[in-house]
């Protein structure tokens, strides 16, 4: 290729590259401010408050539960009962939920020994949760969340107030180690860049659930069907939120803002294999669409980087630019965490970190024909046709 087009074709690609990125930058800083914090919500007080349901399943959660289901006691809500499902654990997990039971009648406690056909182990877990709550809204969660006294009266102020069907809250997350802390702003670099919260509560596209708090409306969860309309539903908090917004109920997404809090990983092994399970279904099952997403990865995070070496004049400045402007966005991100800022070192390499666990577990997942989880394996074929 003579030098002169060479050098119009990187001025190009770099122009379009450095758009590209400034504009997916300003999306995510100026749109996440217009999330509404949970923290700012004025909690309700009357004494006559419609009755939550805290509904969570557990399997094999002995060294977390009990903090967890702790600070659900310890709600200040004057209408409150809390469902605790034991799903086949084989540790002390059953046996320290029917101790904290016979203190405190507000936790009802159900075991689960098998596992029906047809069914994601947790997903049965809250299917029966569920059908035995009483409360006007439902609140799913998971056996590790902790929660601020006041978390429900304003997650219930905010439902009334707004009249919503669907409160979901993005929950604080503990980090302990560096490089988990950039896996997960690179995360939130991938879920508000493909979800939009800040859109959810108006559009009719946007869609969005989190496992530590999706909030329903008791009435719309079993219109929409429940559960048993998520069977096999790998990311069943997200499709939840799906489920809710194709059956025309109002949601909205609220950032916890330390009301909400969970560690979801110890570190960053323990979120590749944690993820192992989720990342073909979060394609929607369809392996083809990793390959462009892959290359979009490379060219908006990488080329800036090729491109200060390889590169000079014009094109030089605008890779410099797409850097800064990259950095400037995780920067922005990790403000509004109490995360270290060594974090930061990790930077120039997530982008292929993330990229590796995501090919890993779409490759894992395809050459064992399906995803093991709590000990069962569900079969691709039988996965891909209950998928909404």
């Amino acid at each position: 290729m003579p030098a002169g087009v060479n050098m119009e074709f990187t001025f190009w690609f770099s122009l379009i590259v450095f758009l590209l990125s400034l504009n997916g930058a300003i999306r995510i800083v100026v749109g996440r401010r217009k999330i509404v914090r949970l923290s700012d919500v004025t909690p309700v007080r009357a004494t006559n408050a419609l009755r939550v349901s805290i509904i969570f399943s557990a399997l094999n959660e002995a060294e977390t539960i009990e903090p967890a289901l702790r600070s659900m006691l310890a709600l200040d809500y004057t209408n409150l009962e809390i469902i605790a499902i034991n799903d086949r654990s084989t540790d002390a997990t059953g046996a320290i939920l029917d101790r904290i039971s016979r203190e405190h009648p507000v936790l009802r406690v159900l075991h689960i020994t098998e596992l029906p056909t047809g069914w994601l182990g947790k997903n049965h877990a809250l299917h029966q949760g569920a059908a035995i709550a009483t409360g006007t809204y439902l609140l799913f969660t998971d056996a590790d969340v902790l929660f601020d006294p006041t978390a429900i009266s304003r997650a219930v102020a905010r439902c009334e107030q707004e009249r919503l069907d669907h409160l979901v809250v993005l929950a604080d997350l503990i980090v302990r180690q560096n490089l988990l802390a950039m896996l997960l702003l690179n995360g939130y670099v991938f879920m508000y860049s493909r979800h939009r919260p800040w859109k959810v509560r108006t559009s009719k596209k946007h869609h969005m659930g989190m496992g530590a708090f999706n909030m329903v409306r008791n009435s719309a969860y079993r219109q929409a069907g429940g559960h048993r309309a998520l069977a096999l539903e790998v990311v069943d908090d997200i499709m939840l939120g799906k489920l809710m917004k194709l059956q025309g109920h109002s949601q909205e997404v609220l950032h916890a803002a330390g009301m909400v809090t969970v560690e979801w990983y110890r570190n960053a092994y323990e979120m590749m294999k944690g993820l192992e399970k989720n990342s073909l279904a979060m394609l929607d099952y369809q392996a083809a669409r990793l390959l462009p997403l892959s290359v979009l990865i490379l060219a908006l995070r990488y080329w800036p980087w090729i491109g200060l070496f390889t590169t000079d004049g014009a094109a030089w400045w605008l890779n410099l630019a797409s850097l800064v402007v990259g950095l400037s966005m995780f920067v922005d991100l990790l403000r509004s965490t109490p995360w270290s800022r060594w974090c930061l070192l990790y930077w120039p390499v997530v982008g292929l970190a993330s990229l590796f666990i995501i090919w890993r577990g779409v490759v894992l997942t395809l050459m064992r024909d399906g995803i093991n989880w709590r000990g069962t394996h569900y079969a691709l074929s039988e996965l891909k046709r209950n998928h909404h």
